[in-house]
């Protein structure tokens, strides 16, 4: 009797990865290093692998707000910018003294 195999099919790597994606995949992992029952360390590993739109329908969205990642200028704090004037003013002196 042959045996032939009820579906055949390739799934490409393209097709998977389209369906991760679009559906979502987590992992979730720990890992814990003992020694004599004593633990050590733990490391918990959550991972989350999705489309940039699936991860806003489930209300992911902190990429918007990283000034590290965001193409808008960085705004730096008035103490900052005040400190950076101060060191402009003291500069121009020395510099001047310098000079002579």
């Amino acid at each position: 009797m042959e045996r032939v195999p009820a579906i055949s099919g390739t799934t490409n790597l393209v097709d998977i990865l389209d369906r991760v994606l679009d559906k979502g995949l987590v992992i979730a992992g720990d890992v814990r290093i003992s020694l004599a029952n004593v633990e050590l360390l733990t490391i918990r590993i959550r991972l989350l692998v999705c489309s940039v739109d699936k991860a806003e329908q489930i209300g992911l969205n902190w990429w918007k707000y990283d000034p590290h990642l965001t193409t808008q200028s960085p705004v730096l704090p008035a103490a900052t910018e005040a400190k950076r004037a101060a060191n402009r003013r003291n500069a121009a002196p020395a510099a001047a003294r310098r000079k002579r």
